[in-house]
């Protein structure tokens, strides 16, 4: 079911698309998860899909919100996180992006999204991707009023296997254009023994992401983008050096 024009896509009592934890904080960074919810509102009967797909990476980062709380509560740091599952719509595509709001996930069909009107997917873009995205552009406006350096921290993890190819990576950094803290946290984790490292990989940013790109040349700030290996984040072990790791690498390349 997709909401008309004159219907609100949420209804009273379903949570906020943007939640924003630890703000106003001095830290210089401000890290933000567009994929960390898998929740889908009820008007949208789960977009046709089983419970299943939901605790897959096609609706959701796998790991990557207790990663992002984890450092940024050792780094005192706001994180501002997605409630809504990327799969109603891509809160890191623009609205207009092809895949903004998709039909088919790694070999899913997202039923609930074919023959979405232009209507449907605005209801979408106004309930979800606008407020998500002016919640980050609040925090980010409030530290420039006070004067605070700001590196914008964004924070994803991607599956281990994808289209038949195992991904050896087990973090990637992306970037695009002129990113000092990108360039730097590329060096500083290359030199981490046993770690590999994707240097845009294994994606690149290349017009496709929106978060880093849109608020960084908006706020004019740095940032960077870091994708984490999904099976690394599921184990508690290995969940807590990566966590650890980023928690000792941000701080030398702050602004």
């Amino acid at each position: 079911m997709t909401a008309s024009p004159s219907m609100a896509l949420l209804e009273a009592g379903e949570p906020a698309a943007a939640v924003a934890e630890n703000t106003g904080a001095d830290s210089p960074f401000v890290l933000v998860c567009d994929h960390a919810g898998n929740a889908v509102p009820r008007r949208l009967a789960r977009l046709g899909l089983p419970d299943a797909a939901f605790d897959a990476h096609i609706a959701q980062d796998i790991g990557a919100l207790d990663l992002a709380r984890r450092v940024g509560e050792a780094l005192g740091a706001c994180v501002i996180h997605q409630t809504w599952s990327r799969l109603v719509i891509d809160c890191n595509r623009a609205p207009d992006h092809p895949q903004s709001i998709v039909t088919e996930a790694d070999g899913w069909t997202v039923t609930g999204n074919i023959g979405l009107t232009a209507a449907g997917a605005d209801a979408r873009r106004r309930a979800v991707f606008d407020p998500y995205h002016a919640r980050i552009a609040a925090e980010l406006d409030d530290r420039q009023a006070r004067g605070l350096p700001t590196l914008l921290v964004c924070v994803h993890s991607f599956t281990p296997r994808m289209a038949g190819f195992d991904r050896p990576w087990h973090v990637g950094v992306l970037h695009l254009g002129d990113s000092p803290a990108s360039t730097a946290l590329l060096e500083a984790l290359r030199r981490e023994p046993g770690l590999v490292v994707g240097d845009n990989e294994p994606y690149a940013m290349d017009g496709t992401d929106y978060t880093a790109p849109f608020h960084s040349r908006r706020g004019g700030i740095d940032a960077v983008e870091l994708e984490l290996r999904q099976d690394l984040l599921q184990d508690r072990a290995s969940a807590g050096h990566l966590a650890d790791l980023l928690i000792r690498q941000l701080p030398g390349v702050a602004p």
